[in-house]
């Protein structure tokens, strides 16, 4: 297995690292790594749980702005725990149009540092902190957002890669 230090990927205007780009994942477009999305900006959104409400919206939202997104060359990608199966009902009854990565090993979750500690209904419990990384065409980190709230994040982050023209 290769070292996917999580520092390495905190700081903005760092690049991915190579053996992270390189790792296959399964995902609802077939088996891809991140280097599939080189020579493209690419948003990389981590979230909970499939067909939650915070998770729902987030997608949904992500799902209306993604021809914005592709019309200035920027893939969306969706990262979560759960299960290939699990993400394809997600799009099937949302009608989403983004690849969801079915990160069930929690590679790419350790490796962005996004797993966190969290209270329950008075249960500890781990879970996906919902961050977002920004990403230039070559995998170089521009910007990341962390512990967001659900409702108008798209909207942000599609302002921010507007910016970023």
């Amino acid at each position: 297995m290769p070292d996917l230090t999580p520092p390495a990927l905190l700081c903005d205007g760092t690049p991915c690292p190579q053996a992270l780009l390189t790792l296959p994942f399964e995902t609802t477009r077939g088996q891809a790594s991140l280097s599939d999305f080189l020579g493209h900006r690419l948003v990389l959104y981590f979230y909970p749980k499939d067909d939650t409400p915070g998770c729902t919206v987030e997608a949904k939202d992500f799902s209306e702005l993604h021809a914005n997104f592709l019309k200035s060359d920027t893939q969306v990608v969706g990262v979560s725990r759960d299960s290939l199966r699990a993400h394809e009902r997600f799009i099937q009854k949302y009608g989403l149009s983004l690849t969801l990565i079915a990160d069930t090993h929690e590679t790419l979750c350790q490796a962005f540092d996004v797993l966190k500690t969290k209270n329950m209904y008075g249960k500890t419990v781990r879970g996906v902190e919902r961050s977002t990384f920004l990403f230039d065409a070559n995998g170089l980190l521009l910007r990341q957002w962390r512990g967001v709230k659900s409702a108008g994040h798209a909207a942000a982050v599609y302002e921010a890669t507007r910016e970023l023209r």
